[in-house]
């Protein structure tokens, strides 16, 4: 049985002056601990291997801030920030010259950026063009360590409901600290990571009026150095590494009916809801190898929804939600009867869950019935998800 225990405080001071040419500064500082155990206090048949829970304090502090200037031609962004990140902990990072309570291993990077960005707007054209750069300290040793990345975003209005828009853009991630360092169980990280990098084009269609809204969207990601964990068949280990050139294509659509706007508030029904999105790589590796991975390649080919709100009494109303969905990509299933996980296939499932809620003035009374057919279902990983679950509560607002 696994157990962990975390706490977390926040701090954030925010400003913004008025005129033609704002400025927005921001000054921002958290701290989390965390107290992970593999195996619960009181667990019996611990492991040998399995000596102490892993602790962490993580700080996280940083600067920013974004200037507006507002003219004929548009508004024009530019600004910058400061972001460092720090961790102690007796697993993640590298060993400290003297060790510090539960902590014997630490890093430090920081991250500085700059960024500008201007919008055009002409009648029924709205175009935005803009680009940050970015500095990490962990890269500073290598060619990588600077870099800039540019977006351009353009919307036109056919009337007053249709839209159309197309977006382009190119964008990076630095790996984790659990990427770099973690090691337990059967989870190995890997501190020769480098960041990934993704350009992303998308394409769309908007309608909108006072009975419907629709969406409908396609898109094509490319991604390079891809941070993933993969398991090695050879030694039962996942093994955090920088992923090929992965090409990653889809589609989706979505639509809500204002039930109220088109057949009046007489009627019981409120709004109904129904969207689908496609999702499909282009990847030499997954084809080759079907790897059993954490991230990557357990993307969802398929997901349906349908909402419907509809009333009850005249403060009493009900919210239905169905979900089905097909997940790409395997994981370790844990068979009893052999007592070995074996690589299985995700599989489609489906759920139902409900929601009712009951209003008075400023009360808000709800109860959540989700997985109400109780379906067995694995989503993502291997951990079984929970079957049918009733939870309440009462909101109050205060004026």
């Amino acid at each position: 049985q696994q157990y962990d225990d975390t706490r977390g405080v926040f701090a954030s001071v925010k400003g913004e002056t008025g005129g033609k040419l704002k400025f927005i500064p921001q000054l921002y500082w958290s701290r989390h601990y965390d107290v992970y155990h593999l195996f619960r206090p009181g667990t019996t048949d611990i492991p040998s291997w399995y000596t102490t829970p892993n602790y962490h304090r993580s700080d996280v502090y940083g600067l920013n801030l974004n200037m507006q200037y507002a003219s004929d031609l548009g508004i024009t962004s530019f600004g910058g920030e400061f972001r460092n990140e720090g961790i102690l902990s007796s697993n993640l990072g590298r060993l400290m010259r003297q060790k510090s309570g539960n902590y014997d291993k630490w890093d430090n990077r920081s991250n500085i950026s700059f960024f500008v960005e201007h919008n055009f707007v002409f009648d029924k054209l709205t175009l935005s063009v803009g680009g940050l750069y970015n500095y990490n300290t962990a890269l500073a040793d290598t060619l990588k360590a600077n870099g800039f990345y540019p977006a351009i975003n353009v919307s036109y209005r056919t009337n007053d409901a249709v839209s159309l828009y197309a977006s382009w853009s190119k964008s990076t991630r630095m790996p984790t600290f659990t990427d770099l360092y973690y090691k337990a169980g059967k989870h190995r990280g890997f501190a020769g990571l480098t960041p990934e990098y993704s350009q992303s084009v998308e394409i769309g269609w908007r309608y909108k009026n006072s009975v419907l809204t629709a969406n409908l969207n396609v898109f094509y990601t490319k991604g390079d150095n891809l941070i993933d964990w993969i398991l090695n068949p050879l030694d039962g280990f996942y093994h955090a590494q920088n992923l090929a050139s992965l090409g990653t294509y889809g589609a989706g659509w979505d639509a809500t009916i204002n039930m109220h706007q088109w057949l009046g508030e007489q009627q019981p029904l409120q709004s109904i809801q129904i969207g689908y999105q496609y999702m499909s790589q282009k990847s030499d590796e997954a084809r080759q190898n079907n790897p059993v991975s954490a991230y990557v390649f357990n993307y969802l080919r398929h997901k349906f929804t349908v909402g419907v709100q509809h009333r009850i009494v005249k403060k009493l109303s009900l919210s239905w939600n169905l979900r089905w969905q097909d997940r790409a990509g395997n994981y370790l299933k844990y068979i009893t009867e052999i007592k070995e996980e074996q690589p299985t296939a995700y599989q489609p499932f489906g759920l139902v869950d409900v929601k009712a809620n009951y209003a008075l003035r400023n009360i808000n009374i709800f109860v959540n019935a989700n997985n109400i057919f109780n379906t067995a279902h694995v989503d993502f990983g291997n951990i079984p998800q929970p079957g049918f679950w009733l939870a309440g509560g009462i909101s109050i607002m205060f004026k």
